[in-house]
């Protein structure tokens, strides 16, 4: 399945922990794209662990994770608007 998924970690006390492990995470199955924005294509055993690892670190009450889940990228249309980045050319 092609994922999209993005995080906002909030900036407090324990914030800057949380979203360097969450990043590292991300990073371990997903490309990065723009800073807290990854996409990939993953198996659904790879997508159940990466959810598993995410999960010992958002906090409910304060962090949020989107996952937008397709079951492949060419069903997606994207527009660009500024500069297309090289990290974003499985977008195409």
């Amino acid at each position: 399945m092609y994922i999209i998924l993005m995080y906002d970690i909030l900036a407090d006390e324990n914030g800057s922990r949380i979203s360097r492990n969450v990043f590292k995470i991300c990073k371990k199955y997903l490309t990065h794209i723009q800073k807290s924005v990854f996409e990939g294509n993953l198996t659904e055993i790879n997508y159940m662990k990466l959810k598993s690892e995410l999960d010992t670190y958002i906090r409910k009450d304060k962090d949020s994770l989107l996952v937008f889940k397709s079951r492949h990228e060419r069903w997606l249309e994207k527009d660009y608007l500024g500069v297309v980045d090289d990290k974003t050319s499985n977008f195409f």
